[in-house]
Parts: structure tokens; C-alpha cells; sequence
């Protein structure tokens, strides 16, 4: 737990507001959150950018000591919010993006969230599609095994095609500059194995009645998380007798949540959340 995980858990607590957990994925940090936690503050929820196990608090620093985010595995991770979760003193929304997406919904399946939004989300057992551009986007770290134990950044061209292929060069460069960090290796290698792990960590309780609403945002442009990976986790999440939708919005890729639209995705996810939370 950082000491801005305290600071915004202690501020959520703090206000009669529900709280708004934001949950990032792989090569991104919670800052990449900064600007819905502002348009969620403005909406009148209380929002809390949480962090995974030793996430360095800025880019540059992220870039400079990699190694402190490697091995870090699904589980490890969802433990870790379960435990920040639970200093809430209200039941929180949970919004989440790619990997923060799947752990959006193991969250859910635990009963911890009022209301769940999870963006392009990494796939769990039991999402069976692997389209081409998805092995693509994933083969910087899947293709050498030693990556299960290390961080992996991106180049440029990776973060493009994975991420900015839905925008233009300039954008491109301007987020991959700002936002990107290595990446724990782990965690797309419990994904990728999922269907042949029946004790896999990349695993969500779909059928829990206390999961509470969800909606899946897709990203019609996605590399990394393809409409078919969005909608199977759909399909496998309509087993619940709880508010279950899709949407997909047009023209994006997988930055969609930082690029210069991420504010169509923000409505997207504060309408569904003002209905149900």
C-alpha cells in the first residue's frame, strides 16, 4: 500500500460519497487514471486510483527501476486490492481497464463492488477465443519464457500496434512518452494458460449473486482485447443473475481510456454507474 493509496482511501472515507476504484493493467500505472478521477470527483463520487504491489509512483521512475514489477502474478494482485478494498467504509464501483479489467471482475465475483465496469479486459478461463492480433500484441513477452519473472517494457512500435493503432503517429509517440511502463510477465502467462490450468489465478466467480451489475466496454479497433475476447467474457459473465451488458464503442483501440477520447469512455462507464450505483 502506498502512502497515496492511504491518502485517497482516507479522503474517500472521509466524504458521504460512493467511492470509485480505478483499476490499471499491464504497462500503465494508477496516474493513467488521473484525469476519470477528476471527471468522477466532478460527478460527485469519491475516486481511488489504487495500486498493484510495488508500483513506482511515477513513469520516469517506473522506466528507471523496472524491477521491482516483475513477478508479480493475477492472484498477488487481486489479493493486494482485496485488501485496500476492504479499508473502504463504502462499498465502491469498480472500474477497471485490459488487465485491470479481468481483476475488475475477479473483484466482482467476490462480492466487493456495488457496480462494475470492466474496459477491454484481459481474457479468464473459460474466454476461449485467441484471435491473431491478440498473440501479436501479447508475443513481447509470451515469445521467451524468462519473461514469466521479469518486467517487460514495450518499444514503440509494440505500444503502437498493442496499444495507439487507433490513433495517429503523433498520438502515438505523445502517449507511449507518457504512460508507458515495463510490465509484470506473469500475468499474461496465467491468461494464455488459463484453459489448461483448472487451478489458474486468471480465474472469476461468475456466477456469485453478490457481483453486483456489470457492463464490458469493447473497443471496436482493439488489438490486444478483441471484440470476440470482450464478448465471450460477456457471455460467460450472463450466467449471473446480476445486470450484465456490452458495448462497444467505435473507432478506438486499446488506449481508449488515455487517449484524446477517453472521455466518451468515462461517460460511458459514469452512465452505467449513476444507473446502478
Amino acid at each position: 500500500m502506498t502512502h497515496i493509496d492511504v491518502q485517497q482511501i482516507e479522503k474517500a472515507n472521509a466524504v458521504e460519497r460512493t467511492p470509485v476504484v480505478f483499476v490499471h493493467g499491464l504497462w500503465l500505472l494508477p496516474s493513467s487514471w488521473d484525469r476519470w478521477a477528476a471527471h468522477f470527483e466532478q460527478a460527485g463520487y469519491a475516486p481511488v486510483s489504487l495500486s498493484w504491489p510495488d508500483d513506482p509512483e511515477t513513469v520516469a521512475e517506473a522506466n528507471e527501476h523496472p524491477e521491482v514489477m516483475a513477478g508479480k502474478t493475477v492472484g498477488q494482485v487481486a489479493d493486494h486490492l482485496t485488501q485496500l478494498i476492504g479499508t473502504l467504509t463504502r462499498k465502491p464501483a469498480i472500474v477497471g481497464h485490459s488487465f485491470g479489467g479481468l481483476l475488475t471482475q475477479i473483484l466482482a465475483g467476490r462480492g466487493l463492488s456495488a457496480v462494475s465496469v470492466a474496459i477491454d479486459p484481459a481474457p479468464f478461463r473459460g474466454v476461449l477465443p485467441l484471435p491473431v492480433s491478440a498473440l501479436r500484441s501479447s508475443a513481447p513477452v509470451l515469445s521467451n519464457p524468462a519473461n514469466r519473472n521479469r518486467a517487460v517494457p514495450l518499444t514503440f512500435d509494440q505500444f503502437r500496434y498493442g496499444f495507439a493503432n487507433a490513433v495517429s503517429e503523433e498520438e502515438a509517440r505523445e502517449l507511449y512518452e507518457t504512460f508507458a511502463v515495463p510490465a509484470p510477465g506473469a500475468p499474461l502467462f496465467q491468461a494464455a494458460t488459463a484453459n489448461l490450468n483448472p487451478w489458474t489465478e486468471a480465474k472469476v466467480d461468475t456466477e456469485n449473486p453478490d457481483r453486483g451489475p456489470l457492463l464490458i466496454i469493447s473497443g471496436e479497433k482493439d488489438h490486444t482485447v478483441p471484440w470476440s475476447i470482450a464478448n465471450a467474457s460477456y457471455k460467460k459473465q450472463q450466467h449471473n443473475k446480476g445486470v450484465t451488458e456490452i458495448t462497444e464503442i467505435k473507432g478506438r483501440g486499446h488506449a481508449l481510456t488515455i487517449d484524446n477520447g477517453w472521455q466518451e469512455v468515462a461517460d460511458t462507464a459514469l452512465s452505467f454507474v449513476r444507473r446502478h450505483a
